[in-house]
């Protein structure tokens, strides 16, 4: 295993921690020397996962019990442990569940605005909340795990495309604004990725259409390159490099992790 703590001297607030991408982004930086801060809902989630990360520069992780369906919520607990904390985090990494999937026609108006405030809303809070610690800093690094529907739009996930292509506009506003400041903002666009989402979006495609998750998922593979799902840790890796000092003049990009699905440039 690389063993490198080029992350050391930096904090990092990562959303939805406790499994998935986020928990292996959270896992990755700890691994590189970073401080974690964990931020989910489930408590008892939490503490196993935060006891489950290492601490190759004896780092001290900590977690935040809160909701990104409750958005000003969250970012007062998020402000409150930074005005305890007195120091401020480096790295950002906005990160929750998709919106459920379904025809674009077939969405409530509460369907939208459910998933603009889980995800652009508590974003943006977000990073309010964190900014003004990283400009004071002249470093800082905007992480949001999106998905590749940012470029090419993706069947049966209606509300999920046109919320992610908000997220993907504030994204780059954010950039620009943000760029003179010593602070990037990039999107990491995840593709097919074994994790307990697209179990369930294989579970609701095979409800709908009565093919069984084999055949589905051998559609799905037909349309990706590499020809295998991706895993978490391979998203992690992406998200740890553009979190890098090395990193440092990549600004308002998104960036797929798809083995090569994606259709566009």
């Amino acid at each position: 295993m690389h063993t490198a703590t080029y992350l050391a001297p930096y904090r990092a607030l990562i959303g939805g921690s406790t499994q998935g991408i986020g928990r292996a982004v959270a896992q990755l930086l700890a691994e590189r020397g970073c401080a974690v801060t964990l931020l989910a809902r489930n408590e008892e989630r939490l503490r196993e996962a935060v006891t489950a990360l290492p601490t190759p520069g004896n780092a001290h992780h900590n977690y935040l019990v809160a909701d990104f369906t409750a958005p000003e919520a969250l970012a007062a607990t998020v402000r409150e442990y930074l005005s305890k904390a007195g120091v401020g985090f480096d790295i950002l990494v906005n990160n929750t569940g998709g919106p459920p999937g379904g025809p674009l026609l077939s969405a409530t108006p509460a369907d939208f605005r459910a998933a603009f405030e889980q995800h652009l809303i508590a974003n943006h809070l977000l990073a309010q909340a964190v900014v003004p610690g990283m400009q004071a800093a002249g470093f800082g690094r905007i992480i949001n795990i999106v998905s590749t529907s940012v470029k090419v739009p993706l069947p049966g996930l209606g509300v999920s495309n046109t919320i992610r292509g908000a997220v993907a506009s504030w994204a780059k506003t954010l950039a620009n604004e943000l760029g003179p400041l010593g602070i990037t903002v990039n999107n990491v666009l995840p593709g097919a990725t074994l994790t307990q989402r697209h179990t369930s979006l294989i579970k609701k495609k095979t409800a709908q259409t009565g093919q069984s998750a084999e055949a589905i998922e051998a559609d799905m593979l037909k349309l990706i390159p590499a020809r295998r799902f991706g895993l978490a840790e391979e998203v992690a890796a992406a998200v740890a490099f553009l979190a890098s000092p090395a990193a440092g003049y990549i600004n308002g990009t998104s960036v797929p992790v798809d083995g090569g699905r994606t259709g566009a440039l």
